[in-house]
């Protein structure tokens, strides 16, 4: 047997579909199936009941599996160890990261920590919170970005930067008369929102006090999962939304006159690093949880 066959096995297991695994290992499925096979035949055992949808471990299956991902477990600690001794940090690190933040970090962090260390294969998925602790779960990514501290059994978290909320407010709305925000003024049924699964969503519907009852406090309902949308939603529309600080590097001169500071005592989330307890290319996670504090950092000094 291989560990490109092991690593098909685990993951039709992760996928629980042949074309996504194939996807997910760069393969063709018909070479993806016929790896699959090959490693069925060698440990005499059927790996996964292809008659239900989606595919499932037969009870052979999944107990070989658990030691398949062992294996490969032990096989990457020594790719990571070998990288991790080289004079220059090298080799592949996976990292998933919110998309609240992904929209305003990456283009800050990505270029100049490519540039810094030309010899990571650095792969970048957006994902939600949720999502990102499910890939950690199942090792498909390194470690994740998030604006939550994390405490489960199994779990790292470590502090990367703290960023302030804004107010971004329709031209029209009575608070854009105001120069500082008083939270307590925010109307839940004013204020558009990101769409739930979002932890922004729950941050904003806390600072509010209350579940939204309407999209703009009129007749129309609507929840995006995109900052940029409710923004444009705020110009057209009116009312209100609110926006993490570093969001405000990318708006224009025009926009930026529609932000306005909340009042003390503001509020913050602190945007956290979260790993595996057992996580793998610590120096690689390491590299990239400076860098991002070094980009975060000069860019909130601003």
């Amino acid at each position: 047997m291989t560990l490109s066959q092991l690593r098909y096995a685990v993951a039709i297991d992760t996928h629980r579909h042949f074309g996504r695994a194939a996807e997910a290992c760069y393969v063709s499925q018909p070479t993806l199936s016929a790896g699959l096979k090959r490693l069925e035949e060698e440990l005499g055992i059927v790996l996964f009941d292809r008659s239900r949808q989606p595919v499932v471990p037969t009870e052979a299956g999944a107990e070989a599996l658990v030691r398949a991902r062992a294996v490969l477990r032990e096989a990457e600690g020594l790719a990571a160890l070998t990288d991790e001794q080289s004079n220059e940090p090298a080799g592949e690190l996976r990292i998933g990261v919110i998309p609240t933040v992904a929209a305003c970090l990456l283009p800050l962090v990505t270029g100049p920590f490519a540039e810094r260390y030309p010899h990571v294969s650095l792969s970048i998925h957006e994902l939600t919170t949720e999502s990102i602790l499910d890939h950690l779960a199942t090792e498909r990514i390194d470690a994740g970005i998030v604006a939550t501290d994390e405490r489960a059994a199994g779990l790292h978290t470590e502090p990367l930067y703290t960023e302030q909320f804004v107010a971004y407010v329709g031209a029209e709305h009575p608070l854009a008369s105001h120069e500082v925000v008083a939270c307590d003024r925010l109307a839940p049924e004013e204020v558009w929102l990101l769409s739930e699964g979002h932890c922004f969503r729950d941050q904003v519907l806390h600072l509010c006090g209350a579940a939204p009852t309407k999209g703009t406090g009129r007749n129309v309902r609507f929840e995006s999962g995109n900052l940029e949308t409710l923004r444009r939603m705020v110009d057209r529309a009116g009312g209100v939304t609110l926006l993490p600080e570093l969001s405000t590097l990318y708006l224009t001169a025009d926009e930026a006159r529609r932000v306005r500071p909340l009042a003390e005592p503001i509020p913050q989330r602190e945007v956290r690093l979260v790993t595996g307890r057992t996580h793998l290319r610590r120096t690689l996670v390491a590299a990239y949880a400076d860098a991002v504090r070094e980009a975060a950092g000069a860019a909130l000094a601003r």
